[in-house]
């Protein structure tokens, strides 16, 4: 997959994230799928990542701004920084209680693409930040 390609794939897959399409984002995804959230645990396959975005639809409402994308030559690897514009609904066990808070929190995620799909998803961001944004 050339560089081209692949920027076009990760920008198709923010899109449907801020489009709030958890089926978008998993249409794009091997069946493989290694996805790593920032202080949790690795999910691994479609199904998971499906479970997933449908859990985020339920506890989040986010919009990802000021997305830059960075693409090796050959196309394998990318990766994105961004600013989550979110809100907390429904609360995540272990975490504070849900209220409705709004919170803004940089964040950043590094993918590697094999056959035309994203076969691992790593996404890093500042959980105290959070944490502190919601307890506010």
């Amino acid at each position: 997959m050339s560089a081209t390609e692949t920027r076009q794939l990760i920008e198709t897959y923010y899109a449907a994230f801020n489009a709030l399409n958890p089926e978008g984002m998993t249409a794009l995804v091997t069946d493989d799928v290694e996805h790593r959230v920032n202080e949790g645990g690795i999910r691994r396959g479609r199904e998971k990542f499906a479970e997933f975005g449908a859990h985020m639809g339920v506890s989040y409402r986010e919009e990802l701004k000021d997305i830059v994308i960075f693409v090796n030559d050959d196309g394998s690897r990318a990766a994105a920084e961004f600013v989550v514009h979110g809100e907390y609904l429904k609360t995540d066990p272990g975490l504070p209680e849900a209220k409705g808070q709004k919170y803004i929190l940089p964040a950043g995620s590094f993918f590697e693409v094999k056959g035309g799909r994203i076969a691992r998803i790593t996404t890093f961001y500042n959980l105290n930040d959070w944490v502190a944004q919601v307890s506010a």
